[in-house]
């Protein structure tokens, strides 16, 4: 069983990427929703939260790990690989990256994240480093945004505004990509693509982290043999929320049955 754990609603972009992509394999989905946003929280706090969702994760029964939330991707991944030797961890900066760095033309890419995302200046490095200093990645934190998704305003006028003023220092530096940096976003991708402008590729981390993760598997037979294939995919989370529901069934196509788990604090 492949575990995917994230903030909240954003991660269930990253299980409809999945199901495009690698559909034959159950999934075991935890969305921290009663500690979410993940973006304003310290690297410290992103670390222990990981390491709670990695432990109920492989309780469960998964068996390779999947961090959807760029905050804790970036916080974090390098730690649990190190804590969970035996495990299989995908995070999504490396992907993201990867995709971008292909896309890109003029070498200027844009990043849209949290504040934690941003903050870690992995993008930034990975880009350097992946790239042979060729790249470059303007990053800019959008702490507005994760909540608007969670309340369900995808389309408003509010969150039309905000995106334009959040994109505005990256077309003034000609980026010709953008990073979605935060699983939350993909839900707003045709308004960044509408503010940004047409001639900028957008590279969806959800869609990056889940080529990944079919790649492992293609290229690692006595991994994909361990894994459960496709029952029914499993979804826990830390608050039950109506707004789940809603965008469960907007971006699956289908209700979902939730499960609550609970962490304390």
């Amino acid at each position: 069983m492949i575990g995917i754990f994230d903030s909240g609603i954003g991660g269930l972009t990253v299980v409809k990427a999945f199901r495009e992509l690698v559909a034959e394999y159950s999934l075991l989905y935890f969305g921290d929703t009663a500690r979410m946003p993940y973006g304003t929280k310290s690297s410290e706090t992103l670390l222990r939260y990981a390491r709670q969702n990695t432990e109920w994760l492989l309780a469960h029964g998964a068996q390779m790990i999947v961090v959807a939330c760029n905050s804790a991707s970036a916080a974090a991944t390098v730690q649990l690989r190190k804590a969970f030797p035996d495990v299989p961890f995908f995070g999504v900066v490396t992907p993201a990256v990867e995709a971008a760095i292909a896309a890109t033309k003029n070498g200027r890419i844009g990043l849209v994240g949290t504040r934690a995302t941003v903050a870690s200046g992995m993008y930034e490095s990975y880009a350097e480093k992946l790239s042979g200093g060729k790249a470059k990645v303007v990053s800019v934190a959008c702490p507005l945004l994760v909540p608007l998704v969670e309340e369900g305003w995808l389309d408003s006028g509010e969150t039309k505004r905000i995106i334009r003023k959040y994109v505005h220092p990256l077309r003034a530096k000609g980026v010709d990509t953008l990073v979605l940096g935060c699983t939350h976003y993909p839900l707003l991708k045709s308004l960044f693509q509408q503010k940004i402008g047409n001639g900028v590729a957008l590279v969806d981390s959800a869609e990056a982290q889940a080529a990944s993760v079919a790649h492992f598997l293609n290229n690692h037979p006595e991994w994909e043999k361990k894994l459960s294939k496709k029952k029914k995919d499993a979804f826990y989370v830390s608050d039950l929320t109506p707004q789940f529901q809603k965008t469960a069934l907007r971006l699956l196509g289908e209700s979902v049955t939730l499960h609550k788990v609970d962490f304390g604090k």
